[in-house]
């Protein structure tokens, strides 16, 4: 399978996640929504020296997983694969910011190495958190959470349009890389010249075919109205679940148990 291929089958696995049946997956897509923004709000709050507060958050997403059974290693595994972008964004922030915040002994640790730690710390809980949102609900739904919550109907739609045409991309660049393979069995990788071709006859390709989806989508009376397919229904275990997380979120946000507990041990030994 091509890489194009193998991107698409990982990528829609978490519709596959979604449609197992937990206690989570069971929720209210609207009060996982609103639980998931309100984590990631609360993780990127904190100052950018604030590293050790952070580590509590992580049951968040853990909890999740062990009770939506959904494989941890996947989820991993989806984390580490953009992970790159996070350590471009703080990679230089050890240059810039010199200045010794910590003392390990003899080694002096500055600032910009614990707000480069710190940056990927929030990248891992946010992103493994919308992740384990995506699974439990699935992207269908979770537009359909959106709408509900009263976002416009133009966003929702556009989000659920650039979802699904990401398969259709994944899908002509699929055909278009074996096609090449098949033509050049011998080579092992494209050059520029053939790669720059490649790249712009799937960019008018994929654009043909998004036509021809969109018509057949306005064949069958597509107005631009999102239509979902029943109705969602807010039960009492949502509402708990929800206070639930919001307490959760408040007292490691303000009390920050980690602090006490730190200073308690230090009091201990001094």
């Amino acid at each position: 399978m091509s890489s194009p291929g193998l991107f698409i089958v990982k990528a829609g696995y978490l519709d596959v996640l979604a449609q197992k049946d937990s206690v989570i997956h069971r929720l209210d897509p609207r009060v996982k929504l609103l639980t998931t923004l309100l984590f990631i709000v609360t993780v990127v709050s904190f100052d950018k020296y604030h590293l050790s507060a952070l580590l509590p958050f992580g049951v968040f997403p853990i909890v999740l997983i062990v009770l939506g059974g959904l494989p941890a290693g996947y989820i991993l595994n989806r984390v580490l694969w953009i992970w790159p972008f996070a350590i471009l964004i703080g990679i230089f922030n050890p240059l810039l910011d010199r200045q010794v915040l910590l003392h390990l002994g003899s080694l002096d640790i500055s600032g910009g190495w614990v707000s480069f730690i710190s940056i990927q710390v929030r990248f891992f809980l946010t992103v493994s958190a919308a992740f384990v949102l995506v699974a439990a609900t699935g992207f269908n739904t979770l537009c359909l959470a959106f709408n509900k919550l009263g976002v416009p109907s133009i966003f929702v739609i556009q989000l659920l349009f650039l979802y699904r045409y990401t398969f259709v991309l994944a899908d002509e660049a699929g055909r278009m890389v074996r096609a090449w393979q098949l033509r050049t069995p011998l080579r092992k990788a494209m050059t520029v010249n053939t790669f720059t071709l490649v790249l712009g006859s799937l960019f008018l390709r994929a654009v043909a075919r998004a036509e021809r989806i969109y018509q057949a989508m306005c064949c069958r009376c597509f107005d631009g109205t999102f239509h979902p397919a029943y109705r969602l229904k807010w039960k009492m275990a949502d509402s708990l679940f929800l206070i639930a997380c919001i307490l959760f979120l408040v007292f490691f946000r303000f009390m920050r148990p980690v602090t006490w507990l730190g200073e308690f041990v230090t009091g201990m030994f001094s």
